[in-house]
C-alpha cells in the first residue's frame, strides 16, 4: 500500500505577512482603475439606476410612493381592470408581495377592486378618483425627472439606450 508522504516543513511553502516597512513601500493609488467594472453590463446598469433612483425617491416622497408603488399604479392607470396576476407578470413581482402592496394602496383609497368581467375568480384593479389625481401628478413629476436625466443624451441615444435595456430584461 503506497501512502502519499505528508509534506514536511521543508517542502511546504511558507509565506510571512508583509512587514510594516514593506507595506509602507507599496505605492498609493492615485487614480482608481474601474476599467474592468465599467466593462460589465450589470455595473453600468446599477450605476445608472442609482443616479436616477435617488432623485426619483426624493421626488415621489410627497406622493408617498416607492418605485414599486409607482409602477403598479401606473399599470393600473393605463390598464384599468388589470389583475394582480397580470401585474406580477408585467413587473416580475411575487404574488405574496403584491397582495400586501395592493392592500396598502386600497387602504390609501388609491385603487379599488372590482369583479373581473370574464373571470369570476379574479378581481380587476381600477384607480379611484384620488388615485387618478395622484397618478396624474406623479407621472408628470416622473416625466420631468426623466427629461432632466435624458438631457445628457440625444433623442436618438435615448431611444437606443431604452431599446438595448429592454433587450436585456425582455
Amino acid at each position: 500500500m503506497n501512502a502519499s508522504p505528508t509534506p514536511t516543513r521543508s517542502t511546504r511553502s511558507t509565506r510571512s505577512a508583509p512587514s510594516a516597512s514593506s507595506a509602507q513601500a507599496q505605492p498609493a493609488v492615485e487614480q482608481v482603475d474601474t476599467t474592468f467594472l465599467e466593462s460589465l453590463l450589470g455595473y453600468n446598469a446599477r450605476r445608472a439606476s442609482l443616479a436616477v433612483i435617488s432623485v426619483f425617491l426624493e421626488r415621489m416622497a410627497p406622493y408617498g410612493l416607492r418605485p414599486v408603488d409607482f409602477s403598479v399604479l401606473s399599470l393600473v392607470a393605463h390598464n384599468p381592470g388589470i389583475t394582480s396576476r397580470q401585474l406580477c407578470g408585467s413587473l416580475a413581482l411575487l404574488p405574496p408581495n403584491v397582495v400586501g402592496l395592493l392592500n396598502t394602496l386600497e387602504k390609501r383609497d388609491l385603487i379599488a377592486r372590482q369583479p373581473h368581467p370574464r373571470d369570476r375568480r379574479a378581481m380587476g384593479l381600477h384607480l379611484t378618483t384620488a388615485g387618478q389625481k395622484l397618478m396624474r401628478d406623479a407621472e408628470r413629476t416622473a416625466a420631468q425627472l426623466e427629461a432632466e436625466v435624458a438631457a445628457k443624451l440625444t433623442p436618438a441615444e435615448l431611444r437606443t439606450l431604452l431599446k438595448l435595456l429592454k433587450k436585456v430584461y425582455a
